[in-house]
């Protein structure tokens, strides 16, 4: 199994309007076909400053999949977040594979 991870640094200022974004934003990138289900978690610790910062895992089949998602939908769906709250939010993304 493949686990597509975001992590996002959001700013106060928008938290109100990011977080019912992202949440019908991670169905959406599901609904490419590309993953079978995602998580959300809120990171506690560490906490550097006022800002929250929050977890998103997606989870793939297998690679193949993931690379999908990059190349036919991660475009059009980042842009979509930059589009609306810019330079508001920070995200850093990686790929695991899940070990049994």
């Amino acid at each position: 199994m493949i686990v597509y991870n975001v992590t996002v640094k959001v700013e106060n200022s928008i938290l109100d309007e990011w977080l019912p974004w992202i949440e019908s934003h991670m169905p959406e990138v599901v609904e490419t076909g590309c993953f079978e289900s995602y998580s959300f978690f809120e990171l506690l610790e560490p906490k550097t400053d006022e800002d929250r910062t929050f977890v998103v895992q997606y989870f793939a089949k297998n690679r193949e999949q993931y690379e999908k998602y990059v190349s036919d939908f991660a475009p059009k769906l980042r842009e979509d977040g930059m589009n609306k709250f810019g330079d508001k939010f920070v995200a850093f993304r990686s790929m695991l594979h899940k070990r049994s």
